[in-house]
This record gives structure tokens, sequence and C-alpha cells, in this order.
């Protein structure tokens, strides 16, 4: 028998980035920094990752573009990849993410693409513990729980079994 089933997202929303608890509007800050990695020059949309490690080291990554399209990578990837190569068994915790159109010094919310989420699923089935996703500009700020809110059928290992 057919039945039509819901999903619903929780996620904290704050009006600005100054109302984030002090780690979380640091990282989110260092993805601001970040930003200034991008190369863009396709798309022409900067953004920034800042990943933070159960450790508290904070890992960075920007956009990185190619004439060869897809041969480039996204923010998050660059900087997911990047902890996990340089500090591997270390959890990941959180992952800011900023961005901005070029010629613009406004910031513009960016959630994760499609890939970003499933590396970001692998990262949180790794870490054996959620992790958090802060997305926003200046003025809005949006905190998720863990990837489940933004990918709520997640392809893993347990898929294959």
């Amino acid at each position: 028998m057919m039945k039509k089933e819901r999903i619903e997202i929780d996620y904290t929303a704050y009006a600005s980035a100054e109302e984030l608890h002090e780690a979380d509007r640091e990282l989110f800050g260092k993805a601001v920094e970040a930003v200034n990695g991008s190369y863009a020059p396709y798309s022409h949309f900067h953004v920034g990752a800042a990943v933070l490690l159960a450790d508290g080291h904070v890992v960075c990554g920007a956009n990185q573009e190619n004439a060869a399209s897809p041969s480039g990578l996204c923010a998050e990837r660059t900087a997911l990849f990047y902890a996990h190569a340089n500090y591997p068994g270390i959890p990941v915790r959180a992952i800011a993410i900023a961005a901005r159109k070029e010629g613009s010094q406004a910031f513009s919310p960016a959630y994760p693409c499609g890939a970003c989420r499933q590396v970001l699923a692998e990262s949180q089935k790794r870490a054996g513990a959620d992790i958090r996703i802060i997305v926003g500009d200046r003025d809005r700020i949006l905190v998720f729980g863990s990837v489940d809110a933004l990918l709520p059928f997640i392809f893993d290992s347990a898929s294959m079994d």
C-alpha cells in the first residue's frame, strides 16, 4: 500500500555571525578568509571552507576550477581531503562554508553540492560522530547538526551490504 511520508530538517538560524558560539564564529571567519584562495575564473563564484578537527586543528580550502571541467574541486572537498590526508585518524567535527560572487564584497550562502555532501557523509561515518555544517553570510547563518540534515538518504558502505 502506498504511503506518503515527509522528512523534516532541523537547523538553527542565527541573524548574524556575531550570534554564533565563539568557536563557530571563528571557524566561519576562517571560511571567509579561505575564499581569498579560490581560483574561479569560469564560474566567478568564490568559495572557502574551514574544517574543524577533533584535536582543534582547522584546515582550510577553496574551490579550484579548471578549463577542463569537471577537473576542478569544490572548497569543501579540498579542505576535507587535505584534512584526511594530513591528519589521518583525527575526526572532523565541523565545517564552515562561505562564498561571494566575483566583484562583490557581500557574501552569499553556499550549500554543499551533492558530491560534497557525499564526501561529508563518508567523513561523518569515519568520525563516528555527527559533523556540524555552518553555512551563511554575515547577515544570516544556518547551523545543521549533522550531514543527515542535508543528505537524509545517505549512501554508505551499509548500502552495499
